[in-house]
């Protein structure tokens, strides 16, 4: 699965002749492959230099590229620099948001043509997901959904945050992913107010939540889940926090869906939050994008003013944290469409207690 034709289609759009694909997500997206590389896609095709670690593999699962090996005194720039000449390629752009001020100045030196940013191009594509991709990103999800499954049949009273974490990570991959899409956020108790607490050794004990946020990755494509738990019989207040959150949660999913603003969506989860009395205990936007990257746009946000596409893939966490005493978050991820959104998270969200 590769995106070089959408790419060249593309460059008359930002008037540029080619462009130049560095990062990790622009050359996955680009080839279906990563191997620590440089890409080059223009309207003649698509030039793609790697190194002796990844030359045969890229040779196996990339078709219809010119492919070539780096080598001593013939770097990445110094292969792309003869495509580029040879061509006559006079504007390229490239990934601007991930390339740094240093590695901008090695590439103007390098390369015989006028570089712009145009970081937007693949981001833009990234946006609205394909077929492929969709299908992959729904597996990453299934993956995590029996994830969790097992998780509430291991917690136990006396466990400690950080080896519910590691068996987080050592399911998902057990079970298919790759390797976690990003570092399993586990809070107990008190840790529950922090939204990135880092699991420790808190120990878990009855009468506390359990939050977990975790995600993997599968063919490239990422998954991201919260659920929180309670460990033995909650509280009032924390029954009371939890319903709200979840009745967020719904409001935002009912309202989510292509042609409106990501700022729209988050409003409505945020009115039920604030209208419950717990506004200033709910910080974040309602959800992100997601997809090579966990973290994508757009978003769900009260700053999103541009309009999500329909294809987009965006979580739904709305969470609330009291400081010192707990947090909730529950976390779904939906697939948009003009009509509404396909919600891919299976697993249950009605209060747990283990």
């Amino acid at each position: 699965m590769n995106h070089i034709r959408q790419i060249a289609a593309k460059l008359p759009e930002y008037g540029i002749d080619a462009m130049l694909v560095t990062s990790e997500a622009g050359e996955r997206y680009a080839l279906g492959f990563h191997g620590e590389g440089l890409a080059l896609i223009c309207g003649e095709g698509c030039w793609y230099f790697t190194d002796s670690r990844y030359i045969e593999a890229a040779n196996r699962q990339i078709s219809n590229v010119h492919i070539d090996c780096v080598g001593a005194g013939r770097g990445h720039r110094t292969l792309a620099a003869e495509v580029i000449e040879k061509l006559g390629l006079a504007t390229v752009g490239f990934e601007g948001g991930s390339m740094s001020v240093d590695e901008l100045t090695v590439y103007e030196e390098a390369l015989p043509c006028t570089l712009v940013p145009a970081s937007g191009l693949i981001s833009g594509l990234r946006a609205a997901k394909d077929e492929k991709e969709l299908a992959l990103m729904k597996k990453a999800q299934a993956i995590t959904d029996r994830v969790f499954a097992n998780i509430l049949d291991f917690i136990r009273p006396g466990m400690t945050e950080r080896e519910v974490a590691a068996r987080l990570v050592y399911d998902m991959m057990r079970l298919g992913g790759s390797r976690p899409s990003f570092d399993p956020i586990v809070a107990a108790g008190a840790n529950g107010s922090m939204p990135h607490a880092v699991p420790g050794d808190t120990v878990i004990e009855r009468g506390m939540f359990v939050t977990m946020d975790f995600g993997c990755v599968y063919e490239g494509y990422c998954s991201d889940m919260t659920r929180t738990v309670a460990v033995g019989g909650p509280t009032q207040e924390m029954r009371t926090v939890y319903e709200t959150v979840l009745r967020a949660q719904k409001a935002g999913i009912a309202a989510a869906r292509a042609g409106v603003e990501g700022r729209q969506v988050d409003a409505a989860a945020r009115q039920v939050i604030e209208a419950a009395g717990y506004g200033a205990y709910f910080g974040h936007s309602f959800g992100h994008s997601l997809g090579l990257e966990v973290h994508e746009g757009p978003n769900f946000s009260p700053g999103e003013g541009r309009i999500m596409p329909s294809g987009a893939v965006v979580s739904a966490e709305p969470g609330i944290y009291l400081p010192g005493k707990f947090g909730v978050r529950i976390e779904d991820v939906l697939i948009l469409t003009p009509n509404g959104c396909e919600n891919i998270t299976a697993s249950p969200k009605e209060l747990i207690v283990l």
